[in-house]
């Protein structure tokens, strides 16, 4: 997929800036001439909502209590994959709390790796297994024997959707919803900009979870007819250091000040921008303002923190998935349905972020303990 441009006049919100380097905008003062007011109300107030760091917790507060003695084996895509990595830390530390083994075997980013791992960790016989960050379709055969021996499987990541697939052969699985991390990162465009941004998306269209998640992004973002799509760049994330700098450059020559805002589906693509914006005497923290809509790793925490051409991720709770994991695989060990608990998305910026470099929002743990050790 080419790069695709909308030529669509765009009209000026009388009286406003073009937006910071952190945080939201206050709501402008004086008649408002944008074409998309209450979206542009309804995105200002989802996204002070999303950027709160003391939410109530809304997750699971009752369930059976701790199953002992279990084993459990996490299949990692690549423990290179932040994501990956921080979740299986998250099992790690619940397991020890609920008090189980957990065995982490890394399949090393390649399919032929993910099949061995996959291939070991079934013929370990343990209680149960993650498949962590890779489609379950590539390892069917191994799925296939898990099921004959009646192990459950959990994913995180694995397919599209959270909750149970039985399609894939998962008992549930672990993520936000795509469309609410879609959602709330044009929200963040939108409100950001005041209606008027000029934005570019960056994807990989190789692949469908990817390719999705840019087309709401896409849709969401029409919903305010001054914001102007420039251009989406296709670029493979396996890709993203050789050609994100030379497209970066290209839509700089081409669009220039009309380039105000970019959303990615993965933050590694303004990692590997940022070299071409500098190199075009660009701030950090001006525009183009960029937001991942990605897992919201430690690096790019530290690109937000530092105002390195970065101004906000969209992170997972890597931690507290982690947590729901074991969590979701005692319910499955009792006998029990799968929780149907979803996180809901958070949004940092330098503003909120207390310097972290992941987010670990409050009470789940508390919450868990009380689960399993009977007072839940």
């Amino acid at each position: 997929m080419g790069t695709v441009v909308l030529a669509v006049a765009a009209t000026v919100v009388v009286g406003c800036e073009r937006g910071s380097s952190t945080g939201t905008p206050p709501p402008t003062t004086g008649p408002a001439k944008a074409g998309c007011p209450a979206v542009l109300g309804r995105a200002r107030a989802a996204v002070r909502q999303a950027e709160r760091t003391d939410p109530a917790w809304n997750g699971p507060t009752t369930g059976p209590g701790a199953v002992p003695g279990k084993d459990v084996v996490y299949v990692a895509q690549t423990m290179t994959n932040p994501g990956v990595a921080g979740t299986a830390r998250g099992v790690q530390e619940a397991a020890k709390a609920i008090g189980w083994n957990v065995r982490v075997i890394d399949g090393q980013g390649t399919p032929a790796g993910i099949q061995a791992a996959f291939s070991e960790a079934v013929a370990l016989r343990p209680a149960g297994i993650v498949i962590g960050g890779f489609d379950p379709h590539l390892t069917s055969r191994q799925v296939a024997t898990a099921k004959t021996q009646h192990i459950p499987l959990i994913g995180w990541h694995a397919v599209g959707s959270p909750g149970p697939n039985e399609d894939a052969g998962l008992f549930t699985n672990v993520t936000t919803r795509v469309d609410d991390v879609a959602r709330i990162s044009a929200d963040w465009v939108i409100a950001h900009s005041h209606g008027t941004a000029g934005a570019v998306v960056f994807t990989d269209a190789s692949i469908p979870f990817a390719r999705h998640k840019s087309e709401l992004v896409k849709q969401d973002l029409a919903a305010c007819p001054d914001v102007r799509l420039l251009a989406e760049e296709n670029i493979p994330i396996p890709d993203t250091s050789s050609r994100t700098p030379q497209a970066v450059s290209a839509l700089l020559s081409r669009f220039g000040d009309e380039w105000t805002h970019s959303v990615a589906v993965n933050d590694v693509y303004f990692a590997d921008a940022a070299p071409a914006l500098r190199a075009a005497r660009k701030t950090g923290t001006g525009a183009p303002f960029n937001i991942g809509a990605g897992d919201g790793d430690p690096s790019a925490f530290q690109r937000v923190n530092g105002g390195q051409f970065q101004t906000a991720t969209v992170p997972e709770a890597l931690s507290e998935q982690g947590w729901q994991i074991v969590d979701e695989f005692n319910r499955a060990f009792s006998g029990e349905p799968a929780s149907g608990y979803v996180a809901p998305v958070h949004l940092t910026t330098a503003a909120n972020s207390g310097g972290a470099t992941t987010w670990d929002p409050p009470g789940y743990r508390a919450a868990y303990r009380g689960i399993w050790h009977g007072r839940g």
